[in-house]
């Protein structure tokens, strides 16, 4: 895959629980996007923003389970079954506000991506993509997102 933009965001290496209100810009790749690309976005609330995280070494992933946060009193868990930075292809997906396009550049508010972090696709945010029926999570992970967006 290659990038078709990359992160601009004053968070400059990859922490937890610090993404609160933090506006970041997505710029587009200019040689390869023209500034039509983000035709329309405008008129969506949130979208879903794609992204490679290229600052977790492949000596940090994980392919079976582990304790959410190193925390012992969670349960041990599938890195299937939590959204860690360290899974095996490093992909996470991030729901954010709009805030404003312009051209190559689309403002977002909460992108829980570090400076300089690799976006792989940006996909306006549907109602009809939304999970359908009752939405059910342990209860570890209902508390660790209880701060996830905690303003710095």
């Amino acid at each position: 895959m290659v990038p078709i933009g990359w992160v601009r965001s004053p968070i400059r290496e990859p922490l937890d629980d610090c993404w609160g209100n933090l506006v970041s810009t997505i710029e587009l790749d200019a040689s390869r996007f023209t500034p039509d690309c983000t035709l329309g976005l405008e008129q969506y609330s949130h979208a879903e923003i794609v992204f490679f995280l290229d600052q977790v070494p492949e000596s940090k992933i994980i392919t079976g389970s582990r304790h959410p946060r190193g925390r012992q009193d969670w349960p041990l868990t599938g890195i299937f079954a939590h959204r860690a930075k360290n899974r095996p292809n490093r992909i996470v997906i991030s729901t954010c506000q709009l805030e404003c396009v312009d051209g190559l550049k689309i403002r977002v508010r909460e992108l829980d991506a570090v400076d300089g972090t690799p976006v792989l696709d940006v996909k306006p945010y549907l109602r009809g993509f939304a999970p359908r029926g009752e939405v059910r999570e342990p209860a570890w992970s209902v508390e660790l997102m209880s701060r996830y967006f905690r303003k710095i």
